[in-house]
């Protein structure tokens, strides 16, 4: 089966109570978070270590991570937020130009790897057989799978989207929400409809759909290619490096491969797939805002790898 050109247009939104709304992205989150927590327990008990730590270890994981991913994607991404509309940057809401509940969305995975590493300074300073690295060494194991998950949202909301392909290129996808080609305003318009959600469906039932479709070109599904790349570092971590090998005793060797592999040959390579996220790419030029964020995680990632082993006293 060849899937090739094929038109995505999926409700985001699972379910709703009142004005909330529980989106697949949000979703994609909670798994993350959920399937981490049970392989690190496999960790701590392979490793002797207390449980009721790995309670602590979450919240000052969880709280780390959305913090600083949230805050990644104002600094890096859409800085005017403090100014036009300071109460969306922490809260699951926007105000302007009138007040709607979006869910948590708008988060940068370099904020989230930033603030997780000061997190999990903080959680290594409480325990005295825990270190920074023997903890990052671990965690980062999870991130791999957790950042598969929350590709899939992004997939699922139709965001980060890739560059245009031709539509006999395989996984060629035509995001009928995608903002640049079918921005909300215009799926109102043209259907007359009041939400965004019933616009969008809506236009498969116009009568202009065909000629619709033809304005909206293919994409790369990029999003996906980040989740398979995720994927694969997470087999290779958690099935060979971790339980198969003697890679876990070198403290930082796996954390220094985690930000390899993530940063460098999936990162920064899928970023040329990827149709511009804005940022400061404009100003420094030649790379993307997420290439030039990446290059120090892979350079402190080299450094982890080959560093020379600390003389024991």
């Amino acid at each position: 089966m060849y899937f090739l050109g094929f038109n995505w247009n999926p409700d985001d939104i699972l379910f709703s109570i009142g004005f909330i709304q529980i989106k697949y992205y949000n979703l994609s989150w909670i798994l993350a978070f959920v399937l981490g927590w049970y392989i690190m327990k496999r960790f701590f008990i392979n490793e002797n270590k207390s449980l009721d730590k790995l309670d602590s270890l979450f919240v000052y994981g969880v709280v780390s991570i959305m913090l600083g991913a949230r805050l990644g994607h104002v600094i890096f991404y859409q800085s005017e937020l403090f100014t036009e509309d300071p109460l969306s940057i922490l809260l699951p809401i926007k105000t302007v130009p009138e007040f709607q509940f979006t869910g948590f969305t708008g988060l940068a995975s370099h904020g989230a790897a930033i603030a997780g590493v000061f997190g999990l300074y903080l959680f290594s300073r409480k325990f005295k057989d825990i270190s920074l690295l023997w903890i990052l060494d671990r965690v980062v194991i999870t991130c791999s799978i957790g950042g598969a998950f929350v590709r899939l949202g992004n997939f699922f909301n139709s965001e980060i989207n890739g560059k245009i392909v031709e539509e006999s290129f395989p996984l060629a996808t035509r995001f009928i929400r995608d903002s640049d080609d079918m921005p909300v305003y215009k799926a109102l318009q043209i259907t007359g409809e009041k939400t965004a959600d019933a616009a969008y469906h809506a236009l498969e039932h116009s009568p202009q759909y065909a000629s619709i479709l033809e304005n909206i070109p293919f994409r790369h599904p990029v999003q996906l290619y980040e989740a398979i790349g995720y994927i694969i570092v997470f087999l290779i971590m958690y099935f060979w490096m971790y339980w198969r090998s003697e890679l876990k005793k070198k403290e930082g060797f796996l954390f220094g491969f985690w930000l390899v592999a993530m940063w460098g040959p999936i990162r920064f390579m899928l970023e040329y797939f990827k149709k511009s996220q804005g940022g400061f790419e404009e100003t420094w030029g030649t790379f993307t805002t997420g290439q030039w964020l990446s290059i120090p995680f892979v350079l402190l990632g080299l450094y982890l790898m080959f560093r020379p082993d600390p003389v024991k006293k």
